[in-house]
């Protein structure tokens, strides 16, 4: 159960609520319309874990509606924790995609960190045991896409947690692009780093009940003791504007809640030759090439995709696919919420890219779109000429099985 994302971007992110006073101890902020499980605990003195020797697995994502992190409001409430665990990115957040920060010692906390990204159910399994945990605190947030490897270091820790017989406990947070499922299943043939199990591409859950799915469907029930503490005022129809929340970005190019609403369909161009939009200010929202003209957002524009709009543009990206080469291409712009799919969208901008500059798209030659849609069907669907609708249409009975098998799990509605 590897979680090795190298190469692909990690993203995800949302800040949340609290004010520590002189005493160390959060008070509880009614600001917003939205109050994630940290707030909660926080403005109870972090309580509930008192006693307890915690591990916590975080990231920049886990903080306080002060901009405090979790760790440093808990070792000033005086529960401090005995161990800390980073993710693809690291704890404080420093690494590029597919990096993390290594083991050192947190100089703030003085509590050392242990760098997870990669680590198997085995390995994380002897990081807890040699922390001396007794309880897992998972805090880091998510932005609802299958190769978002921080659920898979969820995943990932719950297994571990299992194993050594400790207690797991779920801070949980909105989902930023809302409640609803899009998109392929995983075929298990094609697990990687970037999607362990079989979930759709767009699973419309938060971590807390992704937690609840993974313990319920690949993990023996009676193996975790799981606790998922709930957000108080999120519904599956909220995206992230309503929350009331900042936004804190999980990775250097999840910058903005923008940026989230076309992650899920559009980082399927990670797994193409055409640049993605790292290097630029507008990543995933910024696609092209070298020699890629008007009339990509021609055709697109001529669609009339649903709550999207297409802008022609020309960037030169910093870094990542072509440093410091002029390129051509379309910007997204998100113009109603609701009604946009973002792997509709992204199928429909391969499938015109492929039609209109044969000459220059083409999938990597490591085949990473298979990894990030699951399978081989989208790429082969592309290649011999499908169109958007049938392409789309391949995946609606699969999409259907999920959202009835993920039910059961739901905690908000």
């Amino acid at each position: 159960m590897s979680v090795n994302r190298r190469g692909f971007l990690a993203a995800g992110a949302l800040a949340t609520p609290l004010l520590a006073g002189g005493s160390g101890i959060a008070q509880a902020t009614t600001q917003g319309v939205v109050v994630p499980a940290a707030d909660q605990l926080a403005a109870q003195g972090w309580r509930k874990l008192a006693g307890r020797k915690v591990g916590v697995l975080s990231n920049p994502t886990g903080v306080l509606a002060n901009l405090d992190h979790i760790v440093d409001s808990m070792v000033a409430a005086g529960v401090k924790p005995v161990a800390a665990f980073g993710p693809e990115h690291g704890f404080r957040g420093s690494a590029q995609a597919g990096g993390s920060e290594g083991d050192y010692t947190d100089p703030r906390t003085g509590i050392p960190v242990y760098d997870a990204y990669g680590a198997t159910t085995d390995s994380l399994a002897g990081m807890l045991t040699k922390a001396g945990v007794d309880t897992v605190v998972f805090d880091i947030a998510d932005v609802g896409a299958r190769f978002y490897t921080y659920i898979w270091s969820l995943y990932t820790a719950m297994a571990a947690t299992a194993k050594v017989g400790a207690s797991f406990v779920v801070l949980d947070r909105p989902n930023p692009v809302g409640g609803r499922a899009f998109g392929p299943m995983l075929d298990p043939a094609y697990a990687s780093g970037v999607g362990l199990k079989p979930i759709v591409q767009q699973h419309g859950m938060t971590v807390g009940e992704l937690a609840r799915f993974f313990a319920g469907e690949f993990l023996a029930p009676t193996q975790l003791d799981l606790d998922i503490v709930q957000v108080r005022g999120w519904r599956r129809d909220m995206f992230f504007a309503q929350t009331g929340l900042k936004w804190t970005p999980p990775s250097p190019n999840m910058p903005t809640p923008d940026t989230a609403l076309v992650y899920p369909g559009l980082c399927l161009f990670e797994g193409t030759v055409f640049a993605e939009g790292r290097g630029t200010t507008r990543p995933f929202e910024i696609i092209g090439a070298p020699g890629a003209d008007w009339r990509w957002r021609e055709a697109l524009s001529a669609l009339a995709l649903a709550g999207v709009e297409f802008r022609e543009t020309y960037f030169v990206p910093t870094f990542s696919k072509f440093v410091n080469q002029t390129c051509g291409g379309v910007e997204l712009t998100v113009t109603d919420s609701n009604s946009f799919d973002a792997i509709r969208t992204a199928v429909a901008m391969l499938v015109t890219a492929k039609r209109l500059h044969p000459d220059l798209f083409a999938w990597r030659p490591d085949l990473a779109i298979d990894k990030l849609s699951g399978s081989d069907r989208l790429r082969k669907m592309v290649d011999a000429g499908a169109g958007v609708d049938e392409i789309v249409g391949s995946w609606q009975a699969e999409l259907a099985g999920f959202a009835a098998r993920r039910r059961p799990y739901l905690l908000y509605w």
